[in-house]
């Protein structure tokens, strides 16, 4: 049977087991669309508000479903520069039109053909590596993690 769900647990219980629903970036970014969790279960989302990764979205009295992003492939940008480099980095990746997501110690972008030639021509070293991407998400320093949500577009 379909479960459907509105919006993310408001309070769960972190002592429930959990179960994964895994879902890609592009599917999590959606308002409507159907899953099916790793035991099997069911469910329909007709959201206001996208979720996001780690979110519980529904819990029954022995368990708690939550939302788990599929890593994808990303570059990495160790942010052991100067700021206005860090920030002339995030410009130039911008003015391509591509999202960016900012950590205390790194920046990631998606790992696209363009994002690696704007990085080579910059001379910025960078590895490519597999993470949770989540755009519009920027650390500042030790401070919580900013997000600016799916509603920044360019």
């Amino acid at each position: 049977m379909l479960q459907l769900i509105h919006a993310p647990v408001a309070s769960p219980n972190l002592a429930l087991a959990e179960v994964e629903l895994r879902a890609e970036r592009l599917q999590v970014a959606k308002r409507l669309w159907r899953a099916t969790a790793v035991d099997g279960r069911e469910f329909g989302f007709e959201l206001a508000s996208p979720l996001k990764h780690g979110d519980t979205f529904f819990e029954t009295e022995t368990h708690r479903y939550v939302l788990r992003q599929v890593p994808e492939s990303v570059v990495e940008i160790s942010l052991e520069m100067a700021p206005s480099a860090a920030a002339g980095i995030g410009w130039a990746v911008g003015n391509l039109h591509l999202e960016l997501q900012s950590e205390p110690t790194r920046l990631l972008a998606p790992d696209e053909p363009a994002v690696r030639a704007l990085l080579e021509r910059l001379q910025v070293p960078y590895r490519r590596t597999e993470a949770v991407f989540r755009p519009g998400r920027f650390a500042r320093g030790n401070l919580p993690t900013h997000e600016l949500g799916p509603s920044h577009k360019h």
